[in-house]
């Protein structure tokens, strides 16, 4: 008599899994997930680099099912798998980078509410079945229809805990501007995704700033770092303020627009200072698509080199804080769109 098999050990045992244990894909729960859908199970949304394995709505499906979603979180786990196949995303670039970045989903609109994504207080951490299933589904999707494995295509040196799930949505209970989807021309009721490659927050912590130009300067320096590839290419970034920061620019009458053209304007360091160390080359430099003397170490480097690159959010719970995701090597643009629900 055969010994029974337990499920769980199964999956763990093979690559179909990201270390953690994975919900059983029986036929009764497949048909369950499709439930969240009015697509047809059979409609391709594209193949997923760099193995190219064809995406379809059933095998995204299988897929959002072992990483523990709802049936109603399907629709943002099927668009978000037709966006990062945008030509100008480049996931096939990030599948087998040396670096870390990950795609973080931001989440607008009233059906990010209804089926729970969390923008709140932990929004970025453990705790929340939206947020970690959503983000978990498209780490499944890539490593297991495009061979996104560490050692097979993937290069990564270190990863990141965001490669595990990278999903959430803005805090709009306590956000004293506009939303980002609402920032590049949607609707309030629209429902959006934005997705960047980014790397994990590096957290700027400041409890000592009162008004907007002094709480900048923190911030923009946090964008700075010498090893960053913001700093040497045009690259995506995500600033995060918590609702806390946020207050201190709007309650001192500074617009959502102001802030982010603010920190696009003083982020940025000297030619002389990046010379000194860090990921800085003479041609990259000229490779810019920003007017940069590599020659005069008094010129100064902006960390954004086009506004449209910098998405700014409000997100987490009240402190004084605010999250810093620098971007990849300039090959990944941000992508964004309506999603059907």
């Amino acid at each position: 008599m055969n010994e029974q098999v337990d499920e769980f050990e199964f999956f763990l045992e093979k690559t179909w899994s990201d270390g953690l244990p994975v919900v059983t894909p029986t036929e009764e729960r497949i048909a369950r997930m499709l439930s969240g859908t009015k697509r047809d199970p059979e409609e391709v949304i594209g193949p997923i680099p760099p193995a190219m394995e064809v995406a379809t709505v059933r095998n995204i499906a299988v897929h959002a099912l072992m990483a523990g979603c709802r049936p109603e979180y399907l629709p943002v786990v099927i668009d978000a798998t037709k966006m990062m196949l945008r030509e100008e995303f480049n996931v096939n670039g990030v599948q087998g980078t040396m670096h870390g970045v990950a795609p973080m989903m931001i989440v607008n609109g009233p059906y990010a509410a209804e089926i729970g994504i969390h923008g709140g207080n932990g929004c970025m951490g453990p705790g929340f079945r939206a947020n970690a299933t959503i983000g978990r589904a498209i780490r499944l999707i890539l490593m297991n229809l495009g061979a996104g494995i560490p050692g097979v295509s993937s290069m990564t040196v270190f990863g990141m805990p965001s490669r595990y799930t990278y999903c959430l949505t803005e805090n709009m209970e306590d956000h004293p501007w506009e939303s980002l989807a609402i920032s590049k021309g949607y609707l309030p009721g629209d429902n959006v995704i934005t997705m960047a490659m980014v790397e994990s927050p590096r957290f700027c912590f400041d409890d000592v700033s009162d008004e907007p130009n002094r709480l900048l300067i923190g911030i923009a320096d946090t964008m700075t770092a010498m090893g960053s590839w913001n700093m040497h290419a045009r690259s995506d970034m995500v600033v995060a303020m918590g609702p806390q920061h946020a207050a201190v620019c709007a309650n001192a009458g500074w617009s959502r627009a102001d802030v982010h053209s603010r920190l696009c304007e003083i982020a940025g360091r000297k030619v002389g200072e990046l010379k000194k160390g860090g990921n800085w080359r003479r041609e990259r430099a000229l490779a810019l698509p920003v007017d940069i003397d590599p020659d005069d170490d008094e010129c100064f480097v902006p960390a954004i080199k086009n506004p449209e690159d910098l998405q700014l959010i409000v997100a987490g719970g009240w402190g004084p804080c605010t999250a810093v995701c620098h971007g990849w090597s300039g090959g990944s643009r941000a992508v964004h769109d309506r999603y059907l629900t």
